[in-house]
């Protein structure tokens, strides 16, 4: 079996959409436990999560995904409220949230 220029490059353009599929999904997950655990820390209830912006930047010096997540919570269970999630690669960048009910 011969391969030629294109079925190498071919190749190695699925093994890199690949990754970057993997790598967008494991920002994701991290997102989502991250999202978790400050919920639980500060008494409130993360209800869902969606990515809303994701492109390619450069964040001290490394070329990753910039991902930006809106989140739904809830502080009493009765109000929600939408917040908003900045990551470059697997680093939390910000977390913003909007003035909320306290009990």
């Amino acid at each position: 079996m011969q391969f030629n220029l294109f079925d190498i490059v071919l190749l190695m353009v699925i093994v890199v959409v690949g990754a970057q599929f993997w790598r967008i999904r494991a920002i994701s997950e991290r997102a989502k436990v991250f999202l978790t655990r400050y919920c639980e820390k500060n008494g409130l209830q993360l209800i869902s999560i969606a990515r809303s912006k994701t492109r390619l930047s450069v964040h001290n010096g490394r070329l990753d995904w910039y991902n930006e997540f809106i989140f739904e919570f809830s502080s009493t269970g009765e109000e929600s409220y939408q917040g908003l999630l900045s990551m470059s690669g697997l680093t939390v960048i910000n977390t913003d949230l909007p003035a909320y009910r306290i009990n």
